[in-house]
């Protein structure tokens, strides 16, 4: 027996396999995580400069090299051979410090061009340095503060709040734009007020982001609610994985929200929700944030809810990366640690999730009838309780239905109880009254039986004289 032929497709059914694997192409692409860019060769860029070999040297001979080996997104300030001391080492080491250490606070971990120079505010910029990934200096004094500086580009001072180093920015020498820039300034920079003892054998320490937020000085607000809420326990385990890249807001960008926006006054499961909310569950430095191919990407609070919802748009604009979450959009506004797993950048507003919140013409505000954001799997024996117990609006919509029936009939035996309780109460009023109430009843009846017994007797009386009357 001859096979059935199989007719060709016809061309609607041809463009229908084409849009159906089309959108299989772009759904796989969403799905893709965010690529880490690819780090730059210090080294071979150097060496296109003879006037920095010296400090390229400085590099290739210290551990620093194979520190950079990795990263991308990255300001080097580069010494020029005429502005090297005879003997960096010794020079290092007549200020206390490893000259190692020297050459990682000339390593910012951000990318800034002679254009981000000039746009630099009066206040001048908070940028953290390589050195502050070690876990050796205190606080923020891993960190360096550029300013504009008249006609010069910037100077580079520590942040210390007693005199330390800085140096002047010369000029811009190259740029991989976004990857590396390379400026260079009038001297070598050296750390303030760390731990001289400290060995740099030392392993550096568990990352607790917390402790990163409190250091920084700038995230008061922020750090107390990661430790408040518990949240901040559920990053360990992140950081054994993929890595994790958290937003902070600033405590000016917390005191700059609107009146309206109750988030406060938000329960506790919810408020645990904003701050996953500011979470993505991978390791991205900056350069790869720059660079982003898939701007939606899921946060934390994605895993505890559906796949699409508590995204943020994530893009570059004007020189910065810019945050959208529907309702608010945000800036990074600097790098505060960035050290893989991890890597915390400040951002210039709150993070409000639009499932949650919604843009008002007057204010942003809580969107009440919104269903529950952070809506948890419904408990069995198998699962184990999470951290957080959630509140009754937060639970599952089998929970739900279960605390609205028992709802129902609690209220259906209050509205039965009241007036039973009402005719006890009257009931009991009554036996109460009763002995001072019962002489005055029987008076009463003794009165009116005397009336009637006395108008029975009248008319039999007329009856009687009624009936001699017709008799006679």
């Amino acid at each position: 027996m001859r096979g059935r032929q199989i007719p060709p497709p016809t061309a609607a059914a041809s463009s229908r396999v084409v849009v159906a694997a089309g959108a299989a192409l772009l759904l796989a692409a969403a799905l893709q995580p965010l690529p880490v860019a690819s780090g730059v060769d210090v080294a071979a860029v150097l060496a296109a400069f003879p006037d920095l070999a010296g400090f390229a040297r400085l590099l290739a001979s210290s551990p620093v090299a194979r520190e950079l080996a990795g990263r991308s997104s990255l300001t080097l300030l580069a010494v020029p051979n005429g502005n090297l001391p005879q003997s960096p080492s010794a020079y290092a080491a007549a200020s206390g410090a490893d000259l190692a250490d020297v050459l990682r606070y000339h390593v910012l971990l951000e990318y800034l061009a002679p254009a981000d120079l000039r746009r630099l505010p009066a206040s001048g910029k908070l940028v953290t340095t390589l050195f502050q990934t070690t876990g050796r200096a205190p606080a923020d004094l891993g960190a360096v503060n550029v300013t504009a500086a008249g006609p010069s580009l910037a100077v580079v001072r520590s942040p210390a709040p007693f005199p330390g180093s800085n140096a002047t920015v010369l000029g811009a020498i190259t740029a991989v734009p976004y990857n590396l820039s390379v400026l260079a300034v009038d001297g070598l920079i050296v750390p303030s007020g760390f731990d001289l003892a400290a060995s740099e054998s030392r392993p550096p320490a568990a990352v607790n982001i917390t402790k990163v937020l409190a250091d920084a000085r700038a995230f008061n607000v922020a750090a107390s609610m990661l430790e408040a809420s518990g949240v901040a326990d559920e990053f360990e385990a992140d950081e054994r994985g993929a890595g994790i890249t958290v937003f902070a807001p600033t405590d000016d960008a917390f005191a700059g929200l609107p009146a309206g926006d109750r988030l406060q006054s938000l329960p506790a499961e919810r408020k645990a929700v904003v701050l996953r909310f500011h979470v993505l569950h991978s390791y991205y430095p900056l350069g790869s944030l720059e660079s982003i191919v898939n701007p939606v990407q899921p946060t934390l609070a994605t895993e505890f809810t559906q796949a699409g919802r508590f995204t943020l748009n994530i893009t570059r604009a004007n020189g910065s990366v810019a945050i959208d979450t529907g309702v608010v959009q945000a800036t990074i506004t600097r790098t505060v640690f960035d050290q893989n797993p991890v890597a915390v950048f400040a951002v210039s507003k709150v993070l409000l999730p639009k499932e949650m919140f919604s843009r008002s013409d007057s204010a942003i505000v809580a969107v009440a009838s919104a269903p529950p954001p952070a809506a948890l799997p419904a408990e069995s024996p198998e699962s184990a309780p999470t951290k957080l117990s959630s509140p009754p609006a937060l639970r599952d919509t089998a929970g739900n239905a279960n605390h609205t029936a028992a709802a129902a009939a609690v209220a259906a035996a209050a509205a039965t109880t009241k007036p039973t309780i009402g005719r006890w109460c009257i009931a009991l009023l009554y036996l109460l009254l009763l002995p001072l109430l019962l002489p005055l009843i029987c008076m009463g009846l003794g009165e009116e039986g005397g009336e009637v017994t006395g108008e029975v007797r009248g008319e039999e009386r007329r009856r009687v004289g009624g009936g001699s009357e017709l008799a006679g």
